[in-house]
């Protein structure tokens, strides 16, 4: 394993994640279902207080699956084994948080359909990006 391009992994994963969770979960319409469930979700204002804690705990996050990759990578193409990768945590996510809340959270269908499309969308790229960072992008 190479602890230099873990390291640079993760900083690349994690700033894919904000990009695209702020793209999907600030600026589309996304952003105005979870203004449907005021007493389920945080309001913009109350997210700032605890959002340092929320990016450490990305980056702490997507650094334990550039560790993983790591540990799984075989050879082959960065992109197509990252996508791999990153299509797998996606699936996880989805069956693990989004369908989990549904269940466990007073939200509508159209809220958790639109999570699972954004998640696994994201962590899809996040995957891409661990994969063309810590295989080297001369390598692709």
């Amino acid at each position: 394993m190479d602890y230099s391009r873990i390291a640079l992994a993760a900083l690349g994963g994690t700033v894919a994640y904000f990009v695209l969770g702020f793209l999907f979960f600030a600026l589309l319409p996304l952003r105005r279902e979870f203004e449907k469930y005021p007493a389920v979700y945080r309001t913009q204002a109350d997210m700032k207080g605890v959002m340092p804690l929320g990016m450490f705990a990305m980056l702490l996050a997507i650094a334990v699956l550039a560790v993983l990759y790591a540990m799984l990578y075989r050879g082959g193409s960065g992109l197509m084994e990252g996508a791999r990768f990153g299509m797998l945590v996606g699936l996880y996510a989805v069956g693990s948080f989004v369908l989990h809340n549904h269940v466990n959270l007073n939200i509508g269908a159209k809220l958790t359909v639109q999570q699972a499309v954004a998640y696994f969308v994201e962590w899809t790229v996040v995957g891409i990006v661990i994969g063309l960072i810590y295989r080297g992008a001369a390598l692709i």
